[in-house]
């Protein structure tokens, strides 16, 4: 027995020794997502069939930049934008939603614009909400869209189209997006990456709209804690308005619960829940559930909220406005949020130090509902519909 089991040992190590280190990756990697990612049974992804469709593939790999690809086609399987790697190539497509500047759906075998960032090329460039896209770079937009579409099945949801569609339109680092569209029966061309943008530098922006309301802008900073102090400010000089708006519509790159439990603070008098958390321990074939709560801190705003959203309101900012909704402090206005899935956890691959973030943890409302599943109180169809109710609040 001895023998045989000093046999099998010298045999797995020669097993492992012959591997190249991108095969020891893909292991690493394949089997820290198996063990860690909290969305398999939700999503009804089959990830032994992911491995069988690319294992095969990794043995051809010879440098890091084929790597990187590899990776980025598996990531693809997931159809969400929560999982990424800590690094890409000029050749990489962006992701979404932070890389994304408008939303298209396919309706009745159209791809249609339904939305479109405010003060981002797509909509600069002179694109409308309802343009119909026929040409992606010169070439039909349906043969380009499958590249994107998760391998492990043939049945592809609603979920997984979206994903592909917008992950296409997002573009890559290293082309220029050309769009050719369809508007009252004439043909468009659009040349989008050629225009320049004017980086915003404000954390948080704040203004007046009527003598009742007053607003406050987040740009995509709800990961840096000076957003905290700025922020504060900006409560203090509108304390007195019946109304405040707070714009949550271009937050796509989330943030930390830190800034986004001091926001929540400024507007309770006690101590409330505001998110559930859900940790599959999977070793024991048991669960780890807990809920976050909300300390209240400085003057509270004692008026009406009102929270904008959209298809750029991601992570933290999906967490936010669950909050304010569950706390019943707030009425919700907006389109779908991005729907990014759970809280993320890093993880490094040991030979080619490429990192990666997956979503280790689930996250609800407090009565429940799946913080990705959320609707808007008063729901739009894209952020004109939204400005247009925002005008409205007197």
């Amino acid at each position: 027995m001895k023998i045989f089991i000093s046999i099998l040992t010298i045999l797995i190590s020669n097993l492992t020794f012959g591997q190249t280190k991108y095969e020891k990756d893909f292991n690493e990697f394949w089997n820290d997502i198996n063990n860690n990612y909290a969305y398999f049974d939700q999503q009804q992804i089959n990830w032994q069939k992911v491995k069988e469709i690319y294992q095969p593939q990794v043995i051809e790999i010879t440098n890091d930049n084929d790597f990187i690809r590899f990776l980025e086609n598996i990531i693809n399987e997931f159809h969400n934008g929560h999982i990424s790697l800590n690094t890409n190539l000029n050749s990489s497509n962006r992701i979404i939603p932070s890389g994304q500047d408008m939303f298209v759906q396919k309706q009745n075998e159209k791809f249609i614009i339904t939305d479109l960032k405010k003060e981002f090329r797509a909509e600069k460039s002179g694109l409308k909400i309802g343009d119909e896209i026929l040409l992606f770079n010169g070439k039909p937009v349906a043969e380009q869209v499958a590249q994107f579409l998760p391998k492990y099945t043939t049945q592809h949801t609603d979920k997984m189209y979206t994903y592909a569609i917008n992950m296409l339109f997002a573009g890559t680092h290293n082309i220029k997006r050309q769009i050719t569209i369809r508007r009252n029966g004439n043909q468009i061309n659009f040349n989008l990456d050629s225009l320049k943008l004017t980086e915003n530098k404000n954390l948080v922006e704040a203004k007046i709209l009527n003598n009742t309301t007053a607003y406050i802008k987040i740009n995509d900073a709800l990961g840096n804690n000076n957003t905290i102090e700025e922020f504060d400010k900006a409560i203090d000089s509108i304390l007195q308005y019946k109304n405040l708006v707070i714009d949550l519509t271009q937050t796509p790159s989330g943030g930390n619960s830190t800034v986004a439990r001091c926001i929540m603070g400024r507007f309770i008098n006690k101590t409330l829940p505001y998110q559930q958390h859900e940790f599959d321990e999977k070793e024991f074939d048991t669960k780890r559930k807990w809920v976050e709560y909300v300390t209240p801190r400085k003057i509270q705003f004692k008026g009406n909220v009102f929270i904008l959203v959209g298809h750029w309101t991601g992570s933290m900012g999906e967490g936010i406005t669950i909050g304010f909704d569950g706390m019943k402090r707030a009425k919700i206005i907006g389109t779908e949020m991005a729907g990014l899935l759970g809280a993320i956890n890093g993880f490094i691959m040991s030979e080619t130090k490429i990192g990666f973030q997956i979503p280790t943890e689930r996250l609800y409302h407090i009565n429940g509902t799946p913080r990705e599943n959320y609707k808007p109180t008063i729901l739009t169809n894209n952020i004109d519909e939204t400005i247009k109710k925002m005008n409205e609040i007197k």
